[in-house]
């Protein structure tokens, strides 16, 4: 998989190499996500030049502007248990949320599979992470995420494998797993997986199927770490780094000048759903921007009535798509503004040259969106 920002610059490679035919047409997505629809001429024309590589070299699985962010694409239509799947795009581990093994490479690498259909790869080793205990109200999957995240730091497992256990990841559905595997990527993990279950396959339904690969009985680990959070906080990270993770009743009061509620993270039906639940009937302070994570978010968000929810209490819909969260259109921030994101990333100049980003989930969001600055979901 490659988007519109890296399969430009993967293309290029392919043909600087000489190459004049792809390996296999099918196994080759390319969604439009990035930029879209395009912000300025520049962008116009790279779009162009994927769309009439995309033509020439007849890859079927192309998806236009609108179809969706590039990860929830995959997981709804590509991605199995066992699978190895390389993306273009650093949070390409998403697809372990359903067992696969998913990873990013850099664009000139992309090249390389696109001529081949092969890699190199060293093998990580893996750290095995147990989470028990059932969530406290208003917590989720992102707090539960930040939470590991604050623990283990930004390059605790650098190149490794994360495997995730407990009870409170066997109860997550397939967006919070997706939103845990997703951000493994903010501890330096080359992979996060969750072991396929029944939610795993029920989620699957007639897809078709490839063997599960699961952990051996005796396997060895370079870590085993185990966390409870029975009694979890809702979590914040504050800028400029993911892993500098506090509780959000530190933070309540700071008055933010953005909302934004998307992303490969946190841009799912789910999502949607748990924060129109919050704002319904209410009207929101602060502007704020939401970015379902796919076309079929969407029409399942317009159909349930949570999009009228959301538009109603005063926010802003954008396409499906990544938004702001890169900061290329779509709600850049201004120098010293603060932004209130549920994102993966919040280094410093990420949605903007001088903004600044806290990370937290959609609980957070959606009551600090009403609050117009920092608030805890719990005690709202």
């Amino acid at each position: 998989m490659a988007h519109d920002g890296t399969s430009v610059l993967a293309i290029r490679a392919f043909e600087e190499m000489g190459i004049g035919s792809v390996w296999n047409p099918d196994r080759i997505v390319i969604p439009f996500d990035h930029i879209i629809p395009s912000n300025k001429e520049t962008t116009s024309v790279l779009h162009r030049k994927v769309r009439e590589w995309v033509r020439k070299q007849k890859i079927s699985n192309f998806f236009d502007i609108g179809e969706g962010i590039c990860h929830q694409i995959m997981l709804e239509r590509f991605a199995r248990p066992g699978m190895l799947i390389v993306g273009a795009d650093s949070h390409s581990c998403t697809y372990g949320a359903i067992g696969a093994f998913g990873t990013g490479i850099g664009a000139t690498e992309m090249a390389e599979v696109f001529a081949s259909g092969e890699l190199w790869f060293r093998v990580p080793q893996s750290i095995r992470i147990t989470v028990d205990g059932a969530l406290p109200d208003m917590v989720s999957a992102k707090d539960v995420t930040l939470h590991l995240i604050g623990k283990i730091g930004a390059g605790g497992a650098t190149y490794k494998a994360i495997e995730y256990y407990g009870e409170t990841i066997a109860g997550l559905s397939i967006s919070g797993r997706m939103t845990l595997c997703n951000m493994s990527v903010e501890m330096g993990a080359k992979a996060g997986i969750v072991p396929p279950d029944d939610v795993t396959f029920g989620f699957l339904g007639a897809r078709p199927s490839q063997d599960p690969i699961y952990a051996d009985s005796d396997a060895s680990y370079s870590d085993e770490l185990f966390f409870d959070v029975t009694d979890l906080p809702s979590q914040i990270a504050t800028p400029h780094t993911v892993d500098n993770v506090q509780p959000v009743s530190d933070l309540e009061g700071l008055p933010v000048d953005q909302v934004f509620i998307g992303s490969c993270t946190n841009g799912r039906l789910e999502d949607l759903a748990t924060v129109a639940k919050i704002v319904k009937g209410k009207k929101l302070r602060v502007r704020t921007v939401i970015a379902p994570a796919s076309r079929s978010v969407l029409l399942e968000a317009i159909t349930t009535g949570a999009i009228g929810t959301l538009v109603d209490a005063g926010a802003v819909i954008l396409p499906p798509g990544c938004g702001p969260c890169l900061g290329a259109h779509q709600g850049v921030l201004g120098e010293g503004e603060v932004c209130l994101s549920t994102a993966n990333r919040n280094f410093k100049g990420r949605m903007g040259t001088g903004g600044f980003i806290y990370l937290a989930s959609p609980e957070t969001a959606a009551v600090t969106a009403l609050a117009g600055e920092i608030a805890d979901p719990r005690g709202s």
